[in-house]
């Protein structure tokens, strides 16, 4: 599925395929956590779905993991 997100972090609009469907975002607004509706997604695509950033404006927001 394409996913638009609009960055939190910059305001602007970043876009991702990613291997979900409808009801994995249905039960994800309805209140399930992200980690447990999609185990599948990588942390990258997760933050995505969260924050709407891509992972380089993540990366300059907060840094390497130490």
């Amino acid at each position: 599925m394409i996913v638009s997100r609009r960055s939190s972090f910059t305001g602007k609009v970043n876009t991702m395929d990613l291997d979900i469907e409808d009801a994995h975002l249905f039960a994800w607004y309805a209140g399930a956590l992200i980690q447990d509706v999609m185990p599948w997604l990588t942390a990258d695509e997760r933050e995505f779905l969260i924050s709407g950033s891509s992972p380089e404006e993540f990366l300059n927001a907060f840094g390497e993991e130490e």
